[in-house]
């Protein structure tokens, strides 16, 4: 046990040395993911990942993608695009399908010039968030809605809409099967994150906001969270919840299960129900995370 322990904080020890030397886990050149945005950009690190630690950048078949039975880590080396489905000028990367043991769907999608949206399927539930460019969603009213960085809209099931993005654009895109409850409808809902409030988080450090309305009607929700430096999550979590994580900003530690990763901007994490969890911010700036949740209803 204590031999354990002390392999843990030396781990920990090399990898904040390491972060601390480096300007972070990361130093290569920016991914193909996005390119063109300034560093100072909103959620910059996201859609420019680099490969850490920066002298495997070359190593050939070097990954820090992980695919185990009750969780996921995919980071962006690994992403591969193909052309979207329904969508127009729009390539995607599935990283959380139900091939994993998921019951949602997580991707991105990027827009180029003039590109445009295609529909979920029947009875599928979209959540979209943009982390570069800008879209316009317009409703089958005509209803339309600019849609910035850290801008997000939740569209209910067979709700008619498009997204049009006239430049380039990045979304994470979360769809799954709406669970019906009986005379509680879902309606559309647009804003960005600054304008939803922090919420209390007892018997922890970190910053919440809930981007989705806690009532019955919605099936998931989705959170932003976000660490200090040195902060981290008091409780081990272990519960029946399903979650998919992208981290927006910062890096630090994941506990998935009785394995520890380093994570950083731009990393995906697929956690299934019960798995143990934990995760820990390091470095000079703040950790910032993007995560589903299901919730409001039974598990059988």
């Amino acid at each position: 046990m204590n031999q354990a322990f002390f392999l843990i904080l030396t781990t920990l020890n090399g990898l904040i040395k390491l972060a601390v030397a480096e300007g972070g886990f990361c130093s290569a050149s920016p991914s193909i993911i996005d390119s063109g945005s300034g560093t100072n950009q909103l959620y910059w690190k996201a859609t420019n990942p680099t490969l850490s630690p920066s002298h495997l950048q070359d190593l050939p078949g070097f990954t820090r993608s992980v695919f185990k039975r009750d969780h996921a880590l995919i980071t962006p080396e690994s992403h591969v695009f193909s052309p979207l489905p329904e969508w127009t000028l729009t390539s995607g990367a599935y990283l959380i399908t139900p091939a994993m043991g998921s019951h949602f769907v997580m991707y991105l999608a990027k827009m180029q010039e003039n590109s445009l949206s295609g529909l979920p399927p029947y009875d599928a539930e979209r959540f979209i968030f943009v982390v570069h460019g800008d879209v316009t969603l317009t409703n089958i009213s005509g209803t339309s809605h600019k849609l910035m960085v850290d801008s997000y809209a939740y569209l209910p099931p067979n709700f008619h809409h498009s997204i049009r993005c006239d430049a380039s654009a990045t979304l994470v895109v979360f769809e799954r099967r709406h669970s019906y409850l009986d005379n509680l409808p879902t309606e559309q809902i647009v804003g960005s994150t600054d304008q939803q409030p922090l919420l209390e988080t007892p018997g922890e450090v970190f910053q919440l906001r809930k981007l989705i309305p806690t009532s019955l009607s919605y099936d998931f929700n989705i959170h932003i969270m976000d660490f200090q430096p040195g902060e981290y999550l008091n409780v081990k979590e272990v519960h029946y919840n399903q979650h998919g994580l992208l981290l927006l900003e910062g890096q630090g530690i994941y506990r998935l299960g009785d394995s520890w990763f380093p994570v950083q901007a731009g990393d995906v994490i697929w956690m299934a129900p019960f798995v143990p969890q934990w995760y820990a911010a390091l470095g000079k700036t703040r950790s910032r995370y993007l995560l589903y949740k299901d919730v409001n209803r039974n598990p059988l």
